[in-house]
């Protein structure tokens, strides 16, 4: 079926400061993860853990795509589960005083069989939690 995931919020701060949330590494370890090896060079790969209900996931992207204070595309895998390979696509679009956010994350059927915590719910309810919750205080603070 392929349908993506799509999560929509609409923030009260400038595009430039959100995106840089999303791709200063010194940032983002204060509302998503910490991500030693993250750089905005097309091709480039970075790593990050997560611990998740007793589990912790090595999670490997690469970028794809990058226009400044627009849109950051990359791969999102998990290398040491399974070979499938998603893709996540960040976009800011300017909206009346603030921004709006959207992510899609596409392609997540390839995770089905690795449990619940890789669910199509599973992932949405963590992308709303990150966005809505944790960049939200992040950039509003």
């Amino acid at each position: 079926m392929n349908t993506p995931i799509t999560v929509q919020y609409k923030f009260n701060a400038p595009a430039e400061k959100i995106w840089k949330a999303l791709t200063d590494k010194n940032e983002m370890k204060s509302w998503y993860f910490t991500i030693r090896d993250f750089g905005l060079e097309p091709g480039k790969e970075f790593d990050f853990y997560e611990s998740c209900d007793g589990g912790e996931y090595l999670h490997r992207g690469r970028i794809l795509e990058t226009i400044l204070n627009k849109k950051l595309k990359h791969s999102w895998a998990y290398p040491e589960l399974s070979d499938a390979v998603t893709t996540v696509t960040w976009e800011l679009q300017p909206e009346d005083d603030g921004t709006l956010v959207t992510l899609t994350h596409e392609n997540i059927e390839g995770f089905e069989g690795l449990g619940e915590n890789f669910s199509r719910t599973s992932f949405t309810e963590g992308w709303n939690s990150i966005i809505g919750q944790s960049l939200k205080d992040y950039l509003e603070k």
